[in-house]
């Protein structure tokens, strides 16, 4: 019997409630308090902020109450975005929140490395970082101005302005920390 069951601990009172599996799509109750048991809680990438969901709206879109930026992360906004010397100022320097510009060619060893880290860390962290690709090679005006001179460069940006750059095929733990030093939480 102890394997026909699960324990949930009610997130409003803390009581933990053995509940019958088959009873799990019934929405059970919490024997104390009489909360919803399918209720789960969602921190926002951007903000930080502790949203508290029922289980069945998640393929709704939800949308953090203090920032309106979305919970549920979909597969298209987990990709790093191409960015060019025409789109650079509107996908990076008007895009509120963090930024993580990667500068790439082609023809670089290196910066093929690099790139499945920053895919990963770019689903990892949608929803809270903007992972963009800037090919140096077909834009060389946003290379220059940011004094790009090595690749891959990873340029940081946070509420539109550089914050820090790193060179070179740097660890994916590295990069990692550098990104979350600039990730914007509260």
């Amino acid at each position: 019997m102890k394997n026909e069951q699960m324990v949930l601990r009610c997130l409003n009172c803390g009581t933990k409630n053995r509940i019958p599996k088959a009873r799990l799509h019934d929405r059970p109750l919490c024997g104390k308090c009489g909360g919803t048991l399918d209720e789960m809680i969602i921190r926002c990438l951007r903000c930080g902020t502790k949203n508290r969901m029922p289980e069945n709206r998640l393929n709704e879109k939800p949308l953090c109450g203090k920032c309106g930026s979305f919970l549920v992360v979909t597969s298209d906004q987990g990709r790093p975005v191409e960015v060019t010397d025409g789109t650079f100022s509107r996908e990076v320097l008007s895009t509120p929140g963090s930024v993580l510009v990667d500068c790439w060619a082609p023809w670089c060893g290196p910066c093929r490395m690099v790139a499945p880290v920053l895919d990963e860390l770019a689903s990892k962290y949608a929803g809270g970082v903007r992972i963009a690709k800037l090919n140096v090679d077909e834009n060389p005006l946003t290379a220059s101005r940011y004094d790009v001179r090595n690749i891959p460069t990873m340029l940081l940006f946070k509420d539109g302005k550089l914050v820090n750059s790193l060179v070179g095929a740097l660890p994916k733990e590295t990069i990692e920390e550098h990104l979350l030093a600039i990730l914007k939480t509260n």
